[in-house]
């Protein structure tokens, strides 16, 4: 079994609606970091959530705000602390506060406190109407606290709200990272039982198949992915024939995925694996610097952790470690990353 994981936050959108009794410039950081979030700007978005809060502009909101920030930027224990104070504002609505629990228990489950997280799953199940993702995550939760059958319970809710590709390999994912890959498999032969309808479905049905080991599959699908417009199946594509080890064929699906993608770090982060395999370590190193140029938060970590690497593979222990150090202050719950820093910390010391 390879060792694949999947992450994923809820995307919720925010409101940008005017408040009285404010100035138009604290107004200005408050939409702006609206704006920034969604962008997924998440450093930007921070400071603008933090002005506005000073400023005492919807503080509610602004605390939500800068908690998903901090979520997303790992920094956990400011998020909690900034989801309680959001809890705490006045004029919390309900619908607010049953957003601002999910991110909670969220950042709670990132820091192991998992009583606490499942506390939050409970009051959202006590109060509100749950949804597909409200059961994924308290699946999550329980899967964490070990109690299996509730897992499930959870688990199954949540596909039966949403029986779609994206949450079979999400639940796949979970049970992935507890080596329990069997328990996820069945919800990808789910999906599968289903028809592809358009370029997308196929798209998806390929990537069931590419975490299901079946390449053969995989590229029929992708390649009816492709031949119908969808750029993503490139990427997918490239992928399963890295897994084969061809990287001839991988590197000209990522190019043809630059090609087509104004903003092609997906690409270029699969060009640099491609040098990585061929021991072309300069060239991966100019891949992944024009990739972070464009990169979003998840292409993003997998750019600098690959340079990382590329540095340990020149035997230039130094730097590696010093991107290993840098790495992990922003992804401070890499252990792949933890151990390549002990590593290469006793090559260096």
């Amino acid at each position: 079994m390879r060792n694949r994981k999947t992450a994923w936050i809820l995307a919720v959108g925010l409101g940008m609606t005017a408040f009285a009794g404010c100035g138009s410039e604290e107004m200005k950081n408050y939409e702006q970091a609206a704006q920034d979030l969604e962008a997924e700007n998440f450093d930007a978005a921070l400071q603008e959530y933090e002005a506005a809060i000073s400023a005492g502009v919807k503080l509610a909101q602004s605390y939500r705000g800068a908690g998903v920030a901090n979520l997303r930027l790992g920094n956990y224990e400011q998020a909690i602390e900034d989801f309680n104070h959001a809890l705490n504002s006045d004029k919390v609505g309900k619908a607010l506060k049953k957003d601002i629990l999910s991110y909670r228990a969220a950042a709670y489950l990132k820091t192991k406190a998992y009583d606490e997280a499942m506390a939050d799953c409970q009051s959202i199940a006590e109060s509100y109407d749950m949804d597909a993702d409200l059961y994924f995550l308290t699946g999550k939760v329980a899967l964490a606290m070990d109690s299996y059958e509730e897992a499930s319970a959870d688990f199954e809710q949540a596909y039966g709200e949403d029986a779609t590709y994206d949450m079979a390999l999400r639940i796949y994912g979970v049970y992935l990272d507890k080596d329990m890959e069997a328990d996820g498999t069945r919800y990808l032969e789910a999906a599968l039982a289903s028809e592809a309808k358009n370029a997308q479905d196929h798209c998806d049905r390929g990537r069931v198949y590419y975490y299901m080991d079946d390449y053969e599959n995989a590229l029929s699908e992708l390649t009816q992915a492709a031949d119908g417009g969808n750029t993503e199946a490139l990427l997918l594509q490239g992928m399963v024939y890295m897994a084969q080890k061809d990287t001839t064929s991988a590197r000209q699906q990522f190019q043809a995925y630059v090609f087509k993608e104004e903003k092609g770090a997906k690409g270029y982060n699969g060009l640099a694996l491609c040098d990585i395999e061929d021991g072309d370590y300069d060239s991966a190193l100019a891949n992944i610097t024009t990739g972070l140029s464009s990169a979003d938060d998840e292409t993003l970590q997998s750019l600098l952790f690959n340079e990382m690497v590329v540095y340990e593979k020149k035997l230039d222990f130094t730097t590696a470690l010093q991107k290993a150090e840098e790495y992990l202050e922003m992804y401070p719950d890499d252990k792949t990353a933890k151990k390549e820093r002990a590593f290469l910390r006793s090559r260096v010391g």
